[in-house]
């Protein structure tokens, strides 16, 4: 009897958990995972000792005094905002910031040269030829996908609804023309000199020339002219011989360096350098030792970095004249142009880091955290790159033959937030303008702000310079450039920290795409190194040689 009410009871369990319904069974796992790591985590915080929190603060000193440095920065500037201090004083309260810009700006050139050289001399050309069309390919996927995001994110929110009556101007705008800017590009990837193209780029410059227009005046006259003809004939040909004038391009200069003609240089220098085999051994072997000993420098300055980064966010909120400015329209403007750039740098990029490689974009993007905070603070990516470097490379361990290229073309012509900017702002500016664009100036926009891009310099507010361009080519007036000039200081310093953000995973997923090359290489060289030891004709030679030379000796 016992035997069958055990069997009954256990045929009515067996139906119950038959019965349960599968969200019951999911719900139970998900706790049963939740206590498991609770657990875990709860072990791990148990575990951890005076020791091991000694050595994280020691890892991330530098990123942890960066990040102190920025928030003690901004307290500090509107701390001191209500003293009103003179221009003269805010630039003596900014001095230790001008020094880390200067320090920085001090390497760039030979890391630049030395790391483009090295880095494809260290490549066959194959390889070097398969990284830069990656390269390429995912610097113009990027760039028009941000010049997307910011169309979509000012006709979305659309700030520039209203009058501009009511904007504040401030500065002064150079016209540009767009088709001179392009060949300016063009004509600096050639530098005629070298050591010019250290401190000087090519520039259009325009002046207004009088020009005589070319009339043709007959002296022959009717017979017994009246005086009245004479005179208005006389009046007609002097209005034809006014003065007219014209604006005229003529060559000039800036005093910038002239990245892109370096890079160009270096590239080509480099390729030549790694087909010469074992006779160009020796300058491989020189600008690999450059290399190294910039990054040596690097490693000492970054350790005044949080110092400079402190005094210039200070020295900048000191500057500001009003901050009323940042209210209403412009308000407006400044939200969608970071509301577009956080889209950007933080779903766009990281997610399609994670698509190519299928690892975590946070823990490579924690491993650059002082990077851009750096670019944060100096508003300049070529001023930010030794830090990039350094923390790709050592942090990251990223392969250094592809940040030697990567990231000093990416610092030159790969800049994902001024292209998103300067479309964002042309579509702003026509807002106020009260114009309605069409579809195929809104393509124009598009492409234009891709190619202007290209051309902006890594240097603070060079987006400006590229804005004339994007403008003009809609037709847009570009005295109204000086209605966002009162925030751009401030938007130059985000649209900066994605551009470095850019160029980093840029790194990254070049060099995931380009591992099996990259493997191959080290073992072609090893192989040649090996193979070179070993051959038998070159001892016999050197033998031959040195038989002769002894028998010479003798006869003599």
């Amino acid at each position: 009897m016992s035997e069958r009410q055990t069997n009954v009871n256990s045929l009515f369990l067996n139906e119950d958990s038959g019965n349960r319904s599968p969200a019951d069974s999911r719900v139970q796992q998900l706790q049963k995972a939740l206590r498991k790591r609770a657990g875990r985590a709860k072990k791990t915080l148990s575990d951890i000792s005076r020791q091991d929190v000694l050595s994280f603060l020691k890892r991330n000193a530098f990123v942890l005094l960066t990040i102190f440095a920025v928030i003690l920065g901004i307290i500090m500037g509107f701390t001191l905002r209500p003293y009103k201090f003179t221009y003269r004083e805010i630039k003596y309260f900014s001095f230790p910031g001008e020094l880390l810009m200067r320090m920085l700006q001090m390497l760039v050139l030979p890391l630049i040269v030395s790391s483009l050289v090295s880095g494809m001399a260290a490549l066959d050309s194959t390889a070097s030829g398969k990284m830069g069309m990656r390269a390429v390919v995912y610097y113009m996927t990027t760039t028009i996908i941000a010049v997307f995001v910011g169309i979509i994110m000012v006709m979305i929110i659309h700030p520039g609804k209203g009058s501009k009556v009511d904007l504040h101007r401030e500065g002064k705008i150079e016209q540009v023309q767009a088709a001179d800017a392009f060949m300016d590009l063009i004509r600096n990837m050639f530098p005629p000199n070298l050591v010019e193209a250290c401190f000087k780029q090519y520039k259009t410059n325009y002046i207004t020339r009088s020009i005589l227009r070319p009339t043709s005046i007959n002296l022959t006259t009717a017979t017994e002219p009246s005086i009245i003809d004479n005179v208005t004939n006389a009046v007609r040909k002097l209005q034809e011989l006014m003065m007219s004038e014209q604006i005229i391009p003529v060559a000039g200069s800036s005093n910038a360096v002239n990245a892109l003609g370096l890079v160009v240089f270096s590239i080509a220098f480099g390729l030549v350098i790694g087909n010469m085999k074992q006779q160009g051994r020796a300058l491989k072997e020189f600008f690999d030792s450059l290399n190294e000993a910039i990054m040596r420098l690097v490693a000492i300055i970054i350790w005044y970095a949080p110092i400079g980064i402190l005094f210039l966010i200070a020295g900048k909120i000191v500057e500001m004249q009003d901050l009323s400015v940042m209210g209403g329209q412009l308000g407006m403007y400044t939200v969608t142009v970071i509301v577009g750039l956080l889209i950007h740098a933080l779903v766009v990029l990281p997610l399609l880091y994670f698509v190519v490689t299928r690892k975590n974009p946070w823990v490579f993007i924690g491993g650059i955290l002082q990077a851009l905070i750096t670019a944060l603070g100096t508003s300049s990516s070529s001023a930010t790159l030794p830090i990039t470097f350094k923390c790709l490379e050592e942090i990251n361990g990223v392969d250094k033959r592809v940040t030697r290229f990567v990231l000093p073309v990416g610092a030159t012509i790969n800049m994902d937030g001024t292209a998103l900017y300067e479309a964002l702002a042309a579509i702003f500016i026509a807002q106020v303008n009260n114009y309605d664009l069409n579809f195929g100036q809104i393509m124009t926009i598009s492409i234009t702000a891709t190619a202007a891009s290209i051309g902006a310099a890594g240097i603070p507010q060079a987006g400006l310079v590229t804005m004339v361009i994007v403008l003009t080519s809609v037709g847009l007036p570009t005295e109204d450039i000086t209605l966002i000039i009162a925030v751009d200081w401030f938007l130059d310093r985000l649209r900066t920290t994605t551009n470095v953000l850019g160029d980093s995973l840029g790194a990254g997923i070049v060099e995931h795409l380009s591992r099996h090359e990259l493997h191959t290489d080290v073992t072609e060289v090893g192989n040649s190194v090996i193979e070179e030891n070993e051959k038998p004709y070159q001892l016999i030679c050197q033998e031959h040689e040195n038989q002769k030379h002894v028998d010479s000796e003798t006869i003599m």
